[in-house]
């Protein structure tokens, strides 16, 4: 087991929307996650069971995430998927071990689903941003406050008027935009895919206005600040996948 000092700064959990030509073994080196990390947590039957244009959830590091039921502890979480206490303890933040709150989410570092044969996973819970595009990136905010470095996956939180509007980071097609609910905490949402293989993601958008496979060129606007999903205030969330976040 790895010291808990090598665990990510982050819990957040990711979303990824499914290319066609993707594996999951890709996807899994891109997030610095093992595959059967994504099979678990988006109730795959193999690892052949995506397809274009679904929406994958990626945790933070290897591992399983469990929903606490009635009577849980750390302690029983543990045994459960072969996990280690003081890593769940440390990794979600619980002040001490003992009985958890009903319905809460728990990520386990480096757990085992029953359901597969068990084995060690390897733990790699860094990003792997990939290469750096000198000047391929514009900002996609006007001026605006960079209010949270590194996070996620490559991300950076940059604060801005409610309602001013978010541009496309570069050329490319729209791979994603959701409205409506929770969606992992990104609230509404777009992604955009680009022709030098990365993909940009804006979240927390007040409003969307553009739509899969629409072509977008760099700087249109393709949404508006807002605070949807898990946000304290107006700011977008952006990611940079395939390539270094250059904000």
């Amino acid at each position: 087991m790895a010291n808990i000092a090598e665990l990510p700064l982050t819990s957040q959990i990711s979303l990824y929307l499914v290319r066609e030509g993707d594996t999951l073994s890709e996807i899994a080196q891109m997030f610095g996650v093992s595959v059967n990390t994504i099979i678990w947590a988006n109730d795959l039957s193999s690892a052949r069971a995506i397809k274009a244009g679904q929406t994958l959830t990626i945790l933070p590091i290897s591992g399983v995430r469990h929903t606490v039921l009635k009577g849980e502890t750390v302690e029983s979480v543990a045994r459960k998927y072969r996990g280690e206490v003081n890593d769940i303890i440390q990794f979600n933040g619980l002040v001490l071990a003992g009985t958890l709150t009903v319905g809460e989410v728990v990520i386990v570092p480096d757990g085992e689903a029953e359901s597969l044969p068990p084995r060690r996973l390897a733990r790699d819970g860094s990003s792997r941003p990939g290469p750096q595009y000198d000047g391929y990136y514009l900002r996609p905010i006007q001026g605006g406050v960079k209010t949270r470095g590194l996070h996620g996956f490559n991300g950076v939180d940059l604060s801005g008027r409610s309602g001013a509007p978010i541009f496309s980071a570069a050329d490319g097609q729209v791979l994603g935009s959701r409205t409506g609910g929770w969606n992992g905490g990104y609230g509404n949402y777009v992604v955009v895919e680009h022709v030098n293989g990365t993909q940009t993601l804006y979240a927390h958008n007040r409003e969307n206005v553009v739509s899969v496979g629409q072509r977008v060129v760099q700087g249109q606007v393709i949404g508006y600040i807002g605070s949807t999903g898990r946000s304290t205030g107006p700011h977008v969330h952006f990611e940079v996948r395939g390539g270094k976040n250059p904000f």
